[in-house]
């Protein structure tokens, strides 16, 4: 294994599934001036390619490299439902949280500790003693085109953790032991596979760190997961990334207040999307709790039991609806998607 700065060898491709086409994007959407994380929305890359296999910074997402696995590249200029096509992939079907590409992780497997992480060389180290504000947007890959889902779980910990070294893994060497630590990351486990979740946080720097990495940087042990389906596969969870962002100006990146916080807002609804049974965890005793079409028509109500609470998909149409919890501090609502 060599430093990536030393590295300057061309991607050997593990698996090329179809032709590739040159394409270039120029993004200025995250990669501001304050940004300090080049090619942070994934836009720039040196080609347009159904693939499957670990990056480069030459190759790819530019500036972004493999640190373990093979992690996923989704490109929007591929042919609809290409593997790693957008929005529909063999993972997921998502749109872009802006632009028109995302890179995908693994993040957890029950059967083996493996885990997928996509690093990049920040435009300059962090100064020890500053703080830095650092955000990036996350979805559960669900839904994509494989009869049998090899990804059908949802986990926690999925975040941003800076180093002063990082090094460019090559198919079969083996995977670094985990940190079990991470600056910015998601206590919390992101099921929302309809929407982006902003993920963000701040910190002093303690070192003078020169790369970030992303995924999840925790064991097993330290990893809450959810199932979002069944499959005869074992049980992984992959998630979509975009928008990376660090920045020393607290509005140099999207940052959310309350991502850091453990124990609060702990609702979740899955699956998502549904096709029989939408299940709903976390609505607090009594609190009143229903769902709405797009046209606002109210067509189920409950009551939060501390457990877990059901509808019935039934013969409602597919399409786009809300879910809407009613709770002292401000009411939630959350969106969800009936399959046809």
């Amino acid at each position: 294994m060599t430093s990536i700065a030393m590295n300057s060898r061309w991607c050997r491709l593990a698996t090329v599934i179809g032709a590739h086409c040159l394409l270039f994007f120029a993004s200025q959407r995250c990669e501001g001036q304050t940004n300090l994380v080049p090619n942070g929305s994934f836009e720039e890359t040196d080609s347009c390619w159904q693939i499957n296999t670990w990056y480069y910074p030459e190759t790819g997402p530019l500036g972004w490299f493999s640190t373990a696995g093979s992690g996923d590249y989704f490109l929007s200029c591929l042919p609809y439902g290409a593997f790693n096509g957008v929005p529909l992939s063999a993972w997921a079907f998502q749109f872009p949280q802006d632009g028109a590409a995302y890179v995908g992780v693994a993040t957890y497997s029950v059967n083996a500790q493996s885990r997928e992480y996509f690093a990049i060389e920040l435009a300059e180290p962090l100064e020890v003693g500053a703080t830095y504000y650092a955000s990036f947007y996350a979805s559960a890959s669900w839904n994509g085109w494989e009869e049998i889902p090899q990804y059908y779980v949802a986990s926690s910990k999925v975040g941003l953790r800076f180093t002063t070294e990082a090094e460019q893994w090559e198919f079969g060497e083996p995977l670094l032991p985990f940190a079990n630590t991470a600056q910015v990351y998601s206590p919390t486990i992101l099921t929302d596979t309809v929407s982006w979740v902003l993920v963000s946080g701040s910190f002093v720097a303690d070192s003078a760190y020169r790369y970030v990495s992303i995924g999840n940087h925790f064991d097993n042990a330290h990893t809450d997961t959810l199932h979002l389906g069944s499959s005869i596969q074992y049980a992984k969870a992959h998630t979509l990334i975009d928008n990376v962002c660090v920045s020393t100006n607290p509005q140099g990146c999207p940052l959310v207040s309350t991502v850091m916080e453990t124990g609060v807002d702990q609702i979740v609804l899955f699956p998502n999307p549904v096709e029989d049974v939408l299940r709903i965890r976390g609505v607090g005793p009594g609190l009143r709790t229903t769902i709405h079409d797009v046209r606002g028509r109210m067509l189920w109500q409950d009551k939060g039991t501390g457990g877990e609470l059901h509808w019935e998909v039934g013969d409602s149409a597919p399409g786009l609806y809300m879910l809407r919890v009613e709770q002292p501090g401000g009411n939630r609502s959350f969106k969800f998607v009936v399959k046809g």
